[in-house]
Parts: C-alpha cells; structure tokens; sequence
C-alpha cells in the first residue's frame, strides 16, 4: 500500500500557450531495478499518477509552467522534485534511495491522513466518473475501531447522515439508510463487491444478505443519489466495497487477526497475499465468526472464503478473477414489546427461530487500455445463493411461543448473473480536455420464493412439512425471472479551466414476472378449516424509460471544490411487496413503482493541512412513496367478503408524495498538525458530523398521512470524536446521537405500556459513546477497546419480520481484545 504527502508551497506560473508530454522513469538508487506502484502526486492540478510494471509514468498534456512533484512508497525516501515545463517533450529518470530506518505506524499513519483526511473520489477513477457527485470513501486502514465484530457505528462514523440499524451478529449483515431510506439490509442502495452487484438480485430483491468483512476492504466508496446513472435507478445511490490491493513487492505477505469479545465473541481473519512475477499476483482470505450474543437464543456462526488471482498479460491490460463463499447460521431471539424491552432487554420467548445464509459469488473483470485516453472494462459476474428462516413471528409479540404448532418458512433462492462493459475516452474539445463514458449492462435472475409450514421442532430444520400440516395458512410457491437492460453514459465538459459540468443519462427496460400460486384458508369460530383454495397469480410487469441527471464542479483554487447536481430516480416493487405473507402487515395487491430526483449542492476542500470539510445541501422528491401506516386488518370471509379482524396492523402499500430537505456537514480539525508541526510522533484530531433533515408527506390519498412526517429520519443525527496518539500507539473516542424517527407513515408515537406488538410507535433518539485502542510493535499489533462505553439502553429498530416481530434491542457495554500477526518474505 502507498501514501502521499503533501508538503512545503509551489509557485508556480501556468502557461497556456503550450502543452507538453513528461515520460518519467523511476528507478531503486542503488540496484538500478525498476520500480513499479511508486505513485506521483503533481501541484498544483491535483494529479496523481503510478508507475507501471516498468518503472514507467506518462504525464500526457501537462500545459507549460511550474511544478512540484513528489514520489512517494513505502520502503523509499519520499522524493521531491521542481521542474519547468517548457518544451513539448520531457524525459525525466528518478531514482529512490531506500529508507535506512523503519517509521512508526503512527508516523505513516500521520503522513497519510495529511492528504487523505477527506477522501474523495478523483473526477475519474478507472472507467468511472465521479465529477459533481456527492462522494465519501472510508478508509478502513485509517480507522481505530472494533473492526473484529464490524461496528458500522464506529467505521462509518465520518460518512454524512447515515442511519444504522445494529445487530449482534458480528457485521455479517450492514443495515444503513439516510436521506429517509429504509436502513433493512441496505436496500436502496444498489451494493457492490470490486464494482459487481452483490445483493440478492438488484432489482426484485436488493437485500444484501452478504457483507464482505471488514478486515478485508480497503476503503467503501459511498455515492450518493446522483449515482443512478451509472449504477442503477435507486434513490440511495452507490455502496462499493473494495477489497485491499494484492502485495506487490513480496512474494507472500501472511496477516492473521485474532479478535474475542464479550458474550464469547470470537473473529479469525487470515490473508495470504504476494506477486510471483509481472504478470501474476493474488490474495486468498479466510473469516471465520461466532458468538452467543448478549440474550439467550441468538447464537451465531459464520465462515468466509475469498480468492481472488490477478494476471497482467501485458502493460496494457490486467483480468482480474475473484470468488467468494459465505455461509452463516444464526439463532433468533425474537423481538420485544415496549414494556418487555424497558424492563428487560436480554429476555427472550423465542427459542426456535433460525436464519440461514449461503452466498456464492464469481467475477470476472478485464480492463485493457486501448491507448492513453482510451480504456475498456468488462465486468462478468454471477450470484448463486440462498437465504432460509424458520421461526414463529405472530403479531403479539409477546405470546409464548406454542411449541405445537408449526413454524413458519420462508425459503429463497437467487440466481443471477450479469455484464457490464465501459468504454471511457479523453479528447481535446475548445482546446480543453473533455472525458466521456458510455457503458452497457445485461442482467437475468430466476429466483424461487417457498413459504409454508415448518416442522415443529427447536432445531434449525428448514424443510417444508406440508402433508404434516396441510391447512397451514401461509402458503405459496413462486419463481421470479427478471430480466433488464440499461445504456447509459456520462460526459465532462471543461468551460474553463475551473468549471465542469458533467450530463449523463441511463436507459433501463426492465421485465419483472411472477409466476406461481398460493393457498387461501379460512377457518371456522372454532379454528376448523372450512375452505382451503389455491390462486394461481401469474403477472408480467414490463417498463422502458429513460433517467437524466446533470452536475457541476466549480474548484477555484487545488484546495476548495463547489459541486452541484441533479438526477432522476426510480425503485422498482420488490416480489417480496407482492407475495410474501408475514402475520405483521398486509400488501395493497395494487402497489407500484417509486419514481423522483434527488438534488445535492455544496462545498468541500481543506485549508492547509489543519481543517478539512464537505459541507451540503440535499432534496429529494419521492412520488408513490412505499411505506406503512396503521388500520385495521381485513381479511375475506367465506362470501369474499372484507371483514375487519380487529387487530391494528401495518398495511404496506403506496403512501403519497414525499419531500425531504436536509443539510449534512462533515468537519475535521487537525489539531496536532495546527500545533505541533513538526512533530509527527503525535497525533491528535477531533471530527463532527452532523445532519439536520425535515420531511413530509406533501399529498397523500390516505386518510392522516398528508402533512405528517417521513419514516425512518431522525431529526438530527451527530456523530463527533477525538482520535489521538503517541508514536506507535492510538486511540478513538466517538459520541453517536440520533434524534426520535418515527417508523410509520402514521407517525405513531411510542407507547411504553405497549405489551402486545412492539411494532408500533417510533424509535426514541439516544446516543452511544465508544473507546478504541490499539498498540504495533514490529509485526504485531495489538487491539482492544469498549463499545457502549456508558452501558446506554436503546434500540435502533422496530421490526416487523426477521428477526423480530418487535423490538430489536442493540447491545449493551461490551468489551474486545484483537491481536494481529504479519510476516513477509
């Protein structure tokens, strides 16, 4: 891995009467050998290069002046060079003189966070574009933080307006939302693993069931709404985890962690990495996962395995091949009434309550370059996967569990698979560089969804037991194949040398079919089925449309950027809104898409090296809103009939127009580098981050929704921390505060002598605060902290499925300790 620094000032004078080509060689000083992934940063512009397999940069259209470069990795002296630019061709030879001393990681640590403390995305990365969007990159290397059991609240801390809803089960699944997105298994945002599609299937059923670990990534890019054109229709945008580079400068670098916690927490991550030769580098991981979780029946078990081989036939293109594995088992223990969860948050009537999950991944990605403005990827990936629960989930929350009856299943499973091609091409329009992309996707699932009685038993059996229980109520049998097509592309276009705009459009065709049956069973006063009829529910939904989107970047000076953007959304109904049946809520049998914009506006840059900011503005229109409210069920009676039942549920359906506006800032202050320059063995920095959002639903056919608030916003959401150290020792102390949400379109309050549901009401603000620590000494490195530092009791979540119904409590004070190994060769 390389690092940047940023030092000292440049004068500079740019001409634009000429432009020249700079080739640079870089060299070991002593062996002469060629270096490769030495990387470059050019001030001013901003530009960062990296030496090929050959030692070899290629600074193309460099206008004539004044400029500074530095060299900078790892095992060298960082290198500093001035140079004039003043002829249309330069060659430049530069030789790196290996470091004679090993730097703290707290000083490479220091080094690094000088540049990178607001990371963003470059204006174009790879066969992407990202200029005018809305952008945040967690560095996961730069974290002190419970990485172990994956605590998205310390690791997504510094990403704006994030909501979170937290399990115990270790990270295997990330739930997070914002902007008032349902958080569930980060469904609207469209997920990817190295930049291919990992949920469930993108357009039927985006849940990600899979989560890579922690451990593992190198930074999660995060691209707000603007991000449907490129990567699909959603509101949320884009959530892309990327993997750690492979090792190239040793043949095999070996990272074993070993992480355990309370209520017998234990993680295992252990990597294997190196490059052979030239052509040929890899990295191989396995994680294994397990716990008892803080109540009884929410024990877990999981294990991950990932291969990914790397082959660089030429300097001109690399085929990159990665699989991935995941399988986990996890006890549920249910969730609580309002007056069970503020009397006892560890209770627990849910002993036989089981989720499976097996997750088979494969890509296939090719990147050539054409020539130095041309590139060309294609990305060829496949899902084959499963997702099982079994388990007793009645509306009242709080009945005992009748360990006579069946169980309810729900199997399903996903099989899909995709291509993605880019073409991203540079030229010369009004004198000035302009950029465009122009891309294409192909994607086909076929997915089944079974539900039906389970056995009766307490073990995690998930097979059907129909002829055993032939009149259970929630039958079906459905298989889902959908098929879609989008084109899409972007273009940057300088006005001047300060000014971009950035239009782009996406077409998709979508074809979402369903087509099986389910049962429908009515029972007698006394519970004896009297009519037991089987619907058969076939449907073609099939749409074309087109998306369009603008942005704008306004960068006066290296260090301040002013963007704008604006784009159209669409989310289409999921097979879960139509057909699955859950005791909790009903489905308007009329539901449709959702359709909108989201809009972004703000600032962002850093001013020397002591503050860095992003701060913004966000509005999003949504129309044919999906969401929930409150009303008496009905159900059809023998006649066909609607009858009420007399239970108050949640009915799910197509709520009304909605508008949310809000501000998200994200400031970082330095303050060791404000007051102790030169003296990098210490490290102190504070950050807050915070975000105030008001919402409404501005017109609704629904009786008590038109003016009320929308769900799942809290009103304001702060997160705020301290990271400190000396030398190779380090520390973070981090403060989470989220506002009341409400988790209805009703805006129902919370009922605290609620003793039936617990799914009624809102979700009270609280605030969590967490310590981490961590100590390196030669190859190892030592970890350990207290998340819940103040043994605060809250939840996050009010769920009206797995795992609940009910309230989800989050953890209470809990404790780990990690050790990590590392050896090269």
């Amino acid at each position: 891995m390389t690092f940047l620094l940023i030092g000292g000032s440049v004068i500079t004078n740019l001409g634009l009467l000429g432009q020249a080509k700079v080739s640079i060689h870089v060299k070991h000083a002593e062996s002469l050998d060629e270096l490769q992934e030495v990387e470059l940063y050019v001030t001013p512009g901003n530009l960062i290069y990296k030496s090929d397999e050959k030692g070899n940069m290629l600074l193309e259209s460099l206008p004539f002046g004044t400029y500074e470069l530095l060299f900078v990795s790892p095992s060298f002296e960082i290198h500093r060079q001035q140079i004039k630019v003043e002829q249309e061709k330069i060659d430049l030879t530069i030789r790196l003189k290996e470091l004679s001393y090993e730097l703290s990681e707290v000083v490479i640590s220091q080094r690094r966070k000088e540049l990178f403390a607001l990371r963003r995305l470059k204006d174009v990365e790879g066969t992407a574009i990202y200029a005018g969007k809305k952008n945040e990159v967690v560095l996961i290397d730069e974290l002190t933080a419970n990485l172990g059991a994956g605590n998205a609240r310390q690791i997504y801390a510094q990403v704006s307006g994030l909501n979170i809803y937290e399990s115990n089960d270790a990270g295997l699944q990330l739930s997070i939302g914002g902007r008032g997105l349902d958080p569930n298994r980060t469904a609207n945002f469209n997920t990817r693993q190295n930049g291919y599609d990992i949920s469930a299937d993108v357009l039927g059923y985006p849940e990600s069931y899979y989560t890579p670990p922690v451990e593992a990534l190198g930074e999660v890019q995060v691209i707000r709404g603007a991000a449907s054109l490129q990567y699909g229709t959603q509101f949320g945008g884009l959530i892309n985890f990327k993997m750690k580079e492979h090792i190239s400068d040793k043949k095999v670098s070996w990272i074993s962690r070993q992480t355990i916690g309370s209520y017998n927490l234990f993680t295992s991550f252990n990597r294997v990495s190196g490059t052979v030769n030239e052509h040929f580098s890899y990295q191989v991981f396995f994680n294994h996962k397990r716990g008892d979780g803080f109540r009884p029946n929410s024990g877990f078990q999981a294990n991950n395995t990932f291969v990914d081989l790397h082959f660089a036939p030429s300097e001109k293109t690399f085929i990159d091949l990665e699989l991935t594995h995941m399988n986990y088992l996890a006890q549920q223990a249910g969730g609580l009434t309002d007056a069970q969860f503020y009397k006892d948050i560890t209770f627990s009537n849910r002993e036989r309550n089981w989720f499976a999950v097996d997750w088979r991944l494969a890509s296939l990605r090719i990147e050539h370059k054409l020539n130095p403005k041309t590139e060309l990827s294609l990305n060829l990936f496949a899902l084959d996967a499963s997702r099982k629960a079994v388990g007793f989930r009645t509306n009242r929350v709080s009945q005992t569990d009748d360990i006579t009856a069946p169980r309810d299943l729900i199997v399903g499973d996903f099989n899909n698979w995709g291509a993605e091609g880019r073409y991203l091409s540079r030229y010369k329009l009004g004198g000035k560089e302009a950029i465009y992309l122009l891309g294409v996707k192909y994607y086909q699932s076929n997915n089944f969804a079974i539900q039906g009685p389970g056995t009766t038993g307490f073990d995690a059996d998930f097979s059907l037991a129909t002829e055993e229980h032939p009149f259970y109520p929630n039958q079906s049998d459905f298989r889902f194949p959908n098929l879609n097509l989008a084109a899409f592309g972007e273009h940057i276009l300088h006005l001047n040398d300060k000014l971009t705009v950035t239009p782009g459009f996406r077409f998709e065709y979508i074809n979402t079919q369903s087509e099986g049956d389910y049962k429908r069973i009515n029972f007698d006063l006394a519970g004896n089925p009297i009519q037991d009829t089987t619907f058969a529910d076939n449907r073609t939904f099939e749409r074309a449309f087109v998306l369009l989107g603008i942005g704008m970047s306004y960068k006066p000076n290296d260090h301040m950027e002013a963007f704008a953007n604006i784009s159209q959304n669409y989310r289409s109904v999921t097979f879960s809104d139509i057909r699955i049946v859950n005791p909790s809520f009903q489905i308007d049998p009329n539901i449709s898409d959702e359709s909108g914009f989201t809009a972004d506006a703000g600032f962002r840059g850093r001013f020397k090296n002591y503050f860095s900011y992003d701060i913004g503005l966000f509005a999003i229109m949504y129309n044919n809103r999906l969401g929930e409210v409150l009303r008496a069920e009905q159900v059809e009676n023998v006649e066909g009939e609607l009858v009420e039942t007399g239970r108050v549920i949640r009915y799910r359906g197509n709520i009304g127009q909605a508008l949310m506006l809000g501000m998200e800032s994200l400031v970082e202050w330095n303050i060791a580098k404000t007051f102790f320059p030169n003296k990098p063995e210490f490290k102190l920095s504070t950050f807050v981050n915070a975000s105030a959002i008001r919402s409404e639903y501005i017109s609704s056919e629904i009786p008590g929704v038109e003016g009320k608030e929308v769900e799942f916003i809290p009103d304001f959401n702060i997160k705020t921390g301290l990271n400190f150290g000396y030398k190779n020792f380090l520390g973070s102390l981090q403060y989470s505060y989220l506002g009341e949400q409400f988790t209805d379109a009703s805006n129902a309050p919370q009922l605290v002598s609620d003793n039936q549901s617990g799914i009624r009401g809102s979700i009270p603000a609280y605030d969590v605060v967490d310590l981490s620590l961590s100590y390196s000494f030669k190859f190892l490195k030592f970890e350990g902290g207290i998340n819940n530092l103040l043994n605060e009791r809250y939840f996050t979540r009010r769920a009206t499925g797995y795992p609940g119904p009910g309230i989800i409590p989050s953890a209470p004070r809990t404790f780990y300790l990690g050790v990590q190994f590392k050896l090269e060769r």
